[in-house]
């Protein structure tokens, strides 16, 4: 029989969605992506399989398993399985240079980032900005790398100083900071390729902005994450084009507005997460990031189940 593999390396973070999965009968494997080892020649198991690689994993000690996925991913689809947030998600995850590149290559505005490669390449790329700018991790996730910097002297102490800490992949980016009218970034969900809903993500405290409830904090100000009624942006219709172009089923894709009213996207998240107090606000009946992905991936496997039966007839 068919199953549902999840493939991934955070058990913390994948715990709601196999509990969601489990609610609604539906067969499962989880695959532990943090070691492991395949057989390239043999066929692997049937099923649709959904990756959950995040880009942070050696922040929990899992240096090579993003790179493990990677090769074990090209295995599925050599093969002929259906993945979701494929090979293609997998790099995307993993390098916010092949982020940018994909953006403009859409022709969805990004701020302006300058990649660097060493200590004095980055003190130099800091003297084109004319204002405060951003530094960040290319390989990231949770915010790591994530600096506000006034000007080259503020990056060149932090670079000296004890509390950085150089990129696994050795780049770091040095991006324009955005002057937003308002205190808050938007990120819009969606789920099998469809928009699900946007979130409006208050930034008062920095840029700490998972989503995931065990990496969320409480700022005094009111929730961090709202979601937001009635969302409208152009951004949607161009988002889903990038994601299916991309063959991207399940993304959060980021964006914040300047003072000029541009809207500036800069992050794509191929292991979104859910704020489970923003989606206990909403109505009665409104559509939730889990409930969404786990129907989507069980309507996979029902479409997998059927193609079986009818190959069989035939």
């Amino acid at each position: 029989m068919s199953q549902i593999h999840i493939l991934f390396e955070n058990r913390e973070w994948t715990a709601p969605l196999l509990a969601e999965l489990d609610r609604r009968q539906l067969p499962h494997r989880n695959w532990d992506l943090t070691q492991g080892q395949f057989d390239f020649s043999a066929p692997p198991p049937n099923g649709v399989y959904y990756s959950r690689m995040s880009a942070s994993a050696h922040s929990r000690g899992h240096r090579f398993a993003p790179e493990f996925a990677d090769a074990l991913i090209q295995w599925l689809e050599v093969h002929g399985r259906r993945v979701i947030n494929g090979s293609r998600a997998v790099r995307l995850e993993l390098s916010k240079v092949a982020q940018c590149a994909a953006l403009q290559a859409a022709g969805i505005a990004t701020p302006r980032t300058c990649p660097t490669h060493g200590r004095d390449p980055a003190i130099s790329a800091a003297r084109s900005f004319a204002g405060p700018f951003i530094s960040k991790h290319n390989r990231g996730g949770k915010g790591l790398g994530v600096h506000l910097h006034d000007n080259v002297d503020a990056l060149t102490a932090w670079l000296d100083g004890p509390d950085y800490e150089p990129p696994i992949d050795g780049i770091l980016l040095l991006q324009e900071y955005i002057q937003a009218p308002e205190p808050f970034i938007t990120r819009l969900e969606f789920v099998g390729g469809e928009f699900l809903y946007a979130v409006r993500v208050d930034t008062r405290d920095g840029f700490q902005l998972c989503p995931a409830e065990a990496c969320a904090v409480d700022p005094a100000q009111g929730p961090m994450f709202q979601i937001v009624d009635d969302f409208s942006s152009p951004l949607i219709e161009a988002y889903g084009r990038f994601l299916r172009h991309n063959h991207i089923q399940i993304a959060g894709i980021e964006f914040i507005i300047d003072g000029a009213g541009r809207a500036l996207t800069y992050d794509i998240n191929t292991n979104t997460n859910y704020n489970p107090e923003a989606e206990n606000r909403l109505a009665p009946g409104a559509r939730r990031g889990l409930a969404s992905v786990a129907a989507y991936l069980g309507r996979g496997l029902t479409a997998l189940d059927n193609a079986g039966d009818l190959a069989s007839v035939g």
